[in-house]
């Protein structure tokens, strides 16, 4: 099977829809099947965006991008912070 990047709104709309068919009385195997996921994607999705909306999902995964970029940022200043510590005891 080809492996797909589904967006947040994507995901929220699969969620909702297997969550009706659960209601139903399906099993959890044949709405996997209908929404062309596995059951540990769903699970997994579940965890992550639970009862959320698809707006909510989407500002997600926008603080999740933001996040990273300024781990990095911190990351590159605290590497040369060290750089200069070194330079300044004299040790190069």
């Amino acid at each position: 099977m080809k492996r797909r990047r589904h967006t947040p709104e994507q995901i929220v709309r699969k969620l909702a829809e297997g969550d009706k068919l659960l209601g139903q009385g399906q099993p959890i195997e044949d709405v996997c099947r209908h929404l062309e996921i596995t059951e540990s994607t769903w699970h997994r999705w579940r965890n992550q965006y639970g009862g959320m909306k698809a707006e909510d999902a989407k500002r997600l995964k926008a603080l999740e991008r933001e996040n990273t970029r300024l781990k990095k940022i911190v990351a590159d200043q605290a590497l040369d912070i060290d750089m200069l510590k070194e330079l300044n005891r004299g040790n190069f």
